[in-house]
Order: C-alpha cells, then sequence, then structure tokens
C-alpha cells in the first residue's frame, strides 16, 4: 500500500461518509445524469481533492461531443470520467463507449461510474483498442478507515496523480492476478516441484509431469483461468520470463568456462 498522507485520510474520513449519505439519497430518488455528473464533480474535488475551477471541467470535446468530466493538470487530461445516472447499471457499452473516448482523444485512463460504483481502467493502444479493469469500489460500502479502501480513493485522488500511484497499482493488477498465477502454476519449474514434493509424500509412488499437469488443468483450476485473452496473455508473459531467465544462467555457466580457457591458454 503506497504511504498515504495523514491529511489525506483524514479528509477522506470527513467526507466519505458526507457523500455515502448524498449518494443514498440520489439514489432513493433516482436522480438523472446531469444530476449525478454534479455529485461527481463534488466528490472529485471534496474526496479526492481537485481543484473544481481548475482541474475539473465538462468542456472537454471529444469528435464533437463533450465528456462528463475530465481532469487536467497543467494542461493535460489525466483522467476522462463517463458518468451514468444513479440508477442505471455499468454495461459493457458504457465500458466501450469510454474507452472510445479516451482512445479518440490519446487520453489512457478512463473512470467509469455511475455515482455508486467506480471503475478505471487503462486504455491499451494496440489493434484493436483493449483495456485493462485497474480498479474497482462501491462508494456506498466504502469504509475510509480501511487501507485497502483508502488505497482504491488515494488511486484516483490528486496526491496519488502526482505521485504516479496508479501506474505502480496497474504494473501490481498485472503482475498478481488470477491468470498469472495460473500460468506460474502449470510451468514447468512449478509442475516438477509438485512432482518432487508428491515423490516426497508417497516414497515409491510414479508420476509423471504430464499427469500432474493433467489433473490440474482439468480438476484443480477454473477453465476461465486457463483460456481466453488474458490467460494467453499471462501464459506468454511467464514463459518470457523463463525463457529470459535460462538464458541468463545459461550465460552465466559459460562465462567462468570461457574465462578459465583464456587462462590456460
Amino acid at each position: 500500500m503506497p504511504n498515504i498522507s495523514k491529511k489525506v485520510i483524514e479528509r477522506f474520513i470527513k467526507t466519505v461518509p458526507r457523500f455515502q449519505k448524498v449518494l443514498q439519497f440520489a439514489k432513493d430518488r433516482d436522480v438523472n445524469e446531469s444530476d449525478t455528473v454534479s455529485v461527481i464533480n463534488d466528490i472529485f474535488g471534496e474526496v479526492l481533492g481537485y481543484d473544481k475551477y481548475q482541474e475539473i471541467t465538462s468542456e472537454f470535446v471529444i469528435k464533437s461531443t463533450y465528456c462528463d468530466l475530465a481532469i487536467k493538470i497543467e494542461d493535460k487530461v489525466q483522467f476522462i470520467t463517463e458518468v451514468k445516472a444513479i440508477g442505471i447499471n455499468l454495461k459493457e457499452t458504457h465500458i466501450r463507449q469510454a474507452i472510445d473516448y479516451g482512445a479518440n482523444h490519446g487520453v489512457q485512463w478512463i473512470v467509469l461510474t455511475n455515482g455508486i460504483e467506480w471503475r478505471l481502467y487503462r486504455i491499451r493502444f494496440e489493434q484493436p483498442i483493449n483495456s485493462d479493469l485497474v480498479c474497482t469500489f462501491n462508494f456506498l460500502s466504502l469504509n475510509p478507515k480501511d487501507e485497502k479502501d483508502q488505497e482504491c480513493l488515494f488511486i484516483l485522488s490528486k496526491e496519488g496523480l502526482i505521485r504516479n500511484v496508479r501506474d505502480d497499482f496497474y504494473d501490481k493488477v498485472q503482475s498478481i492476478n488470477r491468470y498469472i498465477i495460473g500460468s506460474l502454476i502449470l510451468s514447468d519449474p512449478i509442475l516438477s516441484l509438485v512432482r518432487r514434493e508428491l515423490k516426497r509424500l508417497a516414497e515409491g509412488i510414479k508420476v509423471e509431469v504430464k499427469e500432474i499437469e493433467h489433473i490440474i488443468r482439468s480438476e484443480v483450476l477454473k477453465r476461465e483461468v486457463l483460456e481466453g485473452d488474458e490467460a494467453e496473455a499471462a501464459k506468454s508473459r511467464v514463459n518470457k520470463f523463463y525463457k529470459k531467465n535460462t538464458s541468463r544462467r545459461k550465460k552465466n555457466v559459460e562465462a567462468p568456462q570461457k574465462t578459465n580457457h583464456s587462462q590456460q591458454e
């Protein structure tokens, strides 16, 4: 967890409960999108620490259309925020719309929210355009005294932006997730380790790595962890990591041999 200053934590503790009441009232009244945007604007200002008059704007044009809100620091857009009415559940079409807005203006970070549910996405500028869900939370369920909830707020805050916390958190999410862990479990070093431990557990047992891999694939790991684009990306990353490590070890082994050969000459 990033080191959050006492001042920022105190601001979270003071303002979050107040806006939880505001959002609950807005939800009960089923307010429209425009009124939801007004609440979000205040949350960015009072909870997340942005200057409402200089750093939060609704005048940001994307393909002749104004986005709901944009966070601009020193004339650079840091977040595009797509807001839906508080009574509308966020759907895939809303995500795609928000991602398209960011992609069309080269803005990598997107916030999608209906006031209660908040989602932070990072766009991958590739073909086709894709995105990663970096962080999500329910504002009504936040406990501003809880460290994990403080971290979610800090990622979106001005202070977190200045310290580039969002990129650090993204790197963590990319490295510690079910797809990476699933690929690691099915990697040769881990499968060999499991085989070794099974042989220690039951002396004389005969078991092959392929047999262990089959059991893990079919009976231990969920299918969704092993299939799809994210699973393939994780597998590629893990394979690349082990290949790089093998190459490095090989060079380290060969280097002394070359040195000894040179000395003999």
